[in-house]
This record gives C-alpha cells, sequence and structure tokens, in this order.
C-alpha cells in the first residue's frame, strides 16, 4: 500500500477512535503517552510519518482494537478471534430488509457507494417494470417493490452519496422493447423512462447517474460500500470482498468508467426524458 494511503487511513481511524473515546485532545493523549501537540499533527495529516511502534501499540491496546485495524490493513477491529476472510460468499434470497444487503447499505451510510447495476438501477424502476421483471426471474414482487422504496429512502437521506455507472445502451435497448423487455407494453417502457427522469431530477446529487459506451467497456455488475466492503452480483448470490487492495482496484474500475461515461450524471435525467421509444 502506498505510504500516503497508509497515513490516511491511520488518521481516519484515529479520529474514529478520538470520538468514539469521548475525551478531550489533552486528555486522548495523555492516555496513550504522547504529547498534545504530537497527537494535533497526526490528525492534521501534515505529515505522512506514522508514529513510532511504541506509540502505535499503545494507542491499540489502550482502545482495544487491532494494529492491523488501526492501520488500515483489516476491517477487523477486534483483538483476538477469527481473522475475516478477504473473500465469502452470500445468498441474496429473503426480504431485502433481513439480508446482509440492507445491513451493508447501513453501515455505508456517510461514505461513498459506487454502483454498476445489471439492468435498469433498482430504484429507478416502476411497480409495472418491477412485476414483469420479476415474473421473469420468478422473484417475489412485493420482496422487490419493498427493496425499491428502501433504496429511494436511503438516497433521500442527506448524508448519502451514491454514484452509479452504467452502458448508455442498457436504455436505448428498454426504450426499443429489445431483449427481455420485449414483452413489455410501449406504454409501461415510457412511463418507465419518464418516472427514471423525475427520480433522477428528484434525487440528484446525493444520487448521480453516467452512462457510458458498452461497446468500448465492459463491467459485471457490482457495488462498493464505501472503503468496507464490494459485493460482485452473481444471479442469487454475491462475491463478497474486504479486503482493502481488492476494494481499492474495484474502486479505480469504477472511476475508469466514470472517466469514460458519454452522459454525465447532471445530463442522464433529459437523457432517459428524450429517449425514443417504439
Amino acid at each position: 500500500m502506498d505510504k500516503r494511503d497508509l497515513s490516511e487511513l491511520f488518521r481516519e481511524r484515529l479520529k474514529s477512535l478520538l470520538n468514539r473515546s469521548g475525551q478531550n485532545q489533552s486528555t486522548f493523549a495523555a492516555e496513550v503517552g504522547i504529547d498534545r501537540s504530537a497527537l494535533s499533527q497526526l490528525l492534521s495529516g501534515a505529515s505522512t510519518r506514522l508514529p513510532r511502534a511504541e506509540t502505535l501499540l499503545n494507542i491499540a491496546s489502550t482502545h482495544k482494537v487491532s494494529l492491523d485495524w488501526l492501520l488500515g490493513l483489516s476491517h477487523d477491529e477486534a483483538l483476538t478471534g477469527e481473522i475475516r476472510a478477504s473473500f465469502e460468499i452470500e445468498e441474496g434470497f429473503g426480504g431485502f430488509d433481513r439480508t446482509l444487503l440492507a445491513k451493508w447499505h447501513a453501515e455505508a451510510a456517510g461514505t461513498k457507494i459506487r454502483y454498476v447495476p445489471a439492468g435498469i438501477p433498482d430504484l429507478l424502476r416502476t411497480d409495472e417494470v418491477i412485476e414483469y421483471e420479476a415474473g421473469i426471474a420468478n422473484k417475489n414482487r412485493l420482496t422487490q417493490i419493498i427493496e425499491t422504496q428502501y433504496r429511494i429512502d436511503y438516497n433521500r437521506r442527506p448524508e448519502t452519496d451514491m454514484e452509479v455507472c452504467m452502458p448508455r445502451h442498457t436504455l436505448e435497448i428498454f426504450a426499443r422493447g429489445f431483449g427481455v423487455w420485449e414483452g413489455l407494453s410501449r406504454e409501461a417502457r415510457v412511463e418507465q423512462l419518464r418516472h427514471m427522469a423525475r427520480l433522477l431530477d428528484d434525487l440528484y446529487p446525493t444520487f448521480r447517474l453516467f452512462l457510458y459506451d458498452g461497446r468500448q467497456r465492459y463491467s459485471i455488475p457490482y457495488t462498493i460500500f464505501g472503503p468496507y466492503r464490494a459485493a460482485i452480483y452473481a444471479g442469487d448470490l454475491y462475491l463478497v470482498l474486504n479486503a482493502t487492495e481488492a476494494i481499492r482496484s474495484l474502486t479505480r474500475h469504477f472511476d475508469n468508467l466514470i472517466r469514460a461515461a458519454e452522459v454525465n450524471s447532471h445530463e442522464a435525467a433529459s437523457f432517459a426524458a428524450n429517449l425514443p421509444v417504439s
């Protein structure tokens, strides 16, 4: 890991420990055996240098966290217990409010969520499209509607910051009624695009949609929940990555999709509203 990245993660976690302790900087510094001025310097980010090993151990020991967590090398705070696997598989069945997916969204509140959907983003779908797609995939319609409403409510929170990037051609194919949407009426597709445009306007800028050329770029569907984890969508399963470097790699991939976008977030609502529907 780059030295600057390591220093930044350490600073974020040091600030977290200070906030959680409820102490002022003088008391916190004295408790871990450093001067208040040294603590202020560590918190300011003025230098990329980490404190001495003895200081790091004192901080970790005093506040009962692992040294790996303090340095940003692990997401597991615990001093003891099993090491969290860097790769897990989670089933995607059940009501959305009872799944880990909802928990991951809640944990990532206040951080940026990056999302590459498998089709039309869940929270932008109309009830008619939800019902149509649920019938094709043999999924529970009510569960899908609840999930959509949860996502809308989540994106109305003031602390939400979500970026979505998807192929422009997904919307163009939908508008023409091709592929899986062949059996969906023209009226339903028109209403879906209007509904999508309204929500994009309503939720902007906490929810930002970017569209790239799917002929030049490819991406599997996945979600990055801040710095905590990434979940790759694989049908009824999620391949969950917890390792810091894996999350960073997917973040770079997502950022490259954003850079290649042909329709930027402030243009997305207009693009959806003006798509010709066959």
